[in-house]
């Protein structure tokens, strides 16, 4: 069983850290359990970043909420994952991991303007900072308060 992070208090899991494989899950699964014992903060299960990794795997938000509810762990989940939705390989696995964790909403033109302006709150640059860079300093600014 994982333990339960009250994120009024700290921030989630990196978005880099990595269960079975998956990048975002372990955030994403420290989200959804603090929001199912009321203690998510302002932290929201199953939100954009969340429907990269569940619209990756063809699943939703809502049937990783039920695994979280029963009390399903990481690694239970991680293997649910790999056994439901989109079939993928490992290696399909890892290079999505690995393009989800350098994105650069800065290069997106459709991003770039939210971007560089969640950026500059945070005091960082966008042109030079990826997604993850800017979630991780947002977090560490978070909690420094």
């Amino acid at each position: 069983m994982n333990t339960i992070k009250d994120l009024t208090q700290q921030a989630p899991a990196s978005p880099r850290t990595r269960v079975g494989g998956y990048a975002i899950l372990a955030r994403a699964l420290d989200k959804g359990r603090a929001e199912i014992a009321g203690k998510g903060g302002d932290y929201h299960f199953d939100c954009p970043l969340d429907n990269y990794l569940f619209g990756f795997k063809g699943v939703s938000g809502a049937d990783v909420k039920k695994l979280l509810e029963a009390g399903s762990s990481n690694e239970e989940i991680a293997a649910w994952l790999d056994a439901n939705g989109k079939p993928i390989t490992e290696a399909e696995k890892k290079a999505w991991s690995d393009s989800v964790e350098a994105a650069r909403p800065y290069d997106d033109p459709e991003k770039k303007d939210w971007f560089v302006g969640v950026c500059a709150e945070a005091g960082i640059d966008p042109a030079t900072h990826s997604l993850f860079d800017y979630l991780e300093t947002d977090d560490r600014i978070s909690y420094s308060k």
